[in-house]
């Protein structure tokens, strides 16, 4: 596991807030209390390539919700959600910064299961350098992650 250098942050509440088309949106610390406990199928929805070259979250499922390199819809998203989490089941979904992963949160509802967005994302916010991993995210919180 590789955490942070910075010291970590108090975290945000951990409580689900409403959320509009899908369950709700969850803190990276909260996810990943319900990942450990088998309450939740974590599912990053980032592109290979982001996971490849950025970093992922061991025992996360890679669903793809747009491939590189042109960010086209994945077309077999519905397929691999649906093989990743039980139809009862619920899914907690990760994406770079919480964007991505509340359209795929939506479509994720739309299919019938019980689906989160991760607050911050896998990098958080850009700062106002445009750097990333500093203002929140999964990394920023120094949760399990691996490069390479």
């Amino acid at each position: 596991m590789t955490t942070p250098s910075t010291p970590t942050p108090a975290a945000i509440p951990d409580t689900v807030r409403p959320a509009e088309g899908y369950a709700g949106d969850v803190t990276p610390q909260l996810a990943w209390q319900w990942v450990q406990s088998g309450e939740a199928v974590l599912v990053d929805v980032r592109t290979d390539a982001e996971r490849d070259w950025v970093g992922f979250v061991p025992g996360a499922v890679a669903v793809p919700w747009k491939h590189w390199p042109g960010m086209a819809l994945n077309p077999g998203f519905d397929n691999a959600l649906r093989a990743a989490v039980p139809p009862d089941g619920k899914a907690v979904l990760l994406c770079r910064s919480g964007v991505r992963s509340v359209a795929a949160a939506r479509r994720a509802t739309e299919l019938g299961l019980s689906a989160y967005n991760i607050l911050e994302g896998f990098e958080g916010d850009a700062d106002e350098e445009g750097h990333r991993n500093r203002r929140g995210g999964w990394r920023f919180r120094g949760l399990p992650w691996r490069q390479g």
